[in-house]
């Protein structure tokens, strides 16, 4: 997990929450702070705040979304999510918007969503069971 915001009270906001929900969270500052992290770091799903310096979250998402190795990464807009950044962020690619200010428990649930979106199913045929092991461990 990637959580991108230049206001730093808000990235450890996010962090502490997705943390006591079990999962593992790297952060990072602006969008090139997430672009330099994302190889090393290889995270499930990036949430990403829209205004930001250097490099803003519309940019940072059109920017994962035209490499190959980060295409297919879930990315999430967590931002006050006006009309226009919601037109831009579909247009950038994103897959889902959450808009501050938040509920920790529709944050984790977003981020669930997200997880689970990709993974195959498991070997008895549910749905998501990659997420909620990686999400424990």
């Amino acid at each position: 997990m990637l959580v991108v915001d230049d206001n730093k009270v808000i990235r450890q906001l996010i962090r502490v929450n997705l943390e006591l929900e079990g999962f593992e969270v790297v952060t990072a500052a602006d969008g090139v702070e997430c672009l330099d992290l994302v190889h090393r770091v290889r995270p499930d799903v990036i949430t990403l705040d829209v205004v930001m310096p250097r490099l803003d979250g519309l940019e940072t998402a059109a920017r994962l979304r035209s490499d190959p190795r980060t295409r297919h990464l879930p990315v999430a807009i967590i931002s006050a999510c006006t009309a226009y950044e919601v037109d831009s962020g579909v247009a950038a690619g994103v897959d889902a918007f959450l808009a501050k200010p938040f509920e920790p428990t529709e944050l984790v649930r977003l981020v669930r969503q997200l997880m689970e979106r990709d993974d195959p199913p498991s070997l008895d045929g549910r749905q998501g069971a990659g997420a909620a092991e990686r999400a424990a461990g």
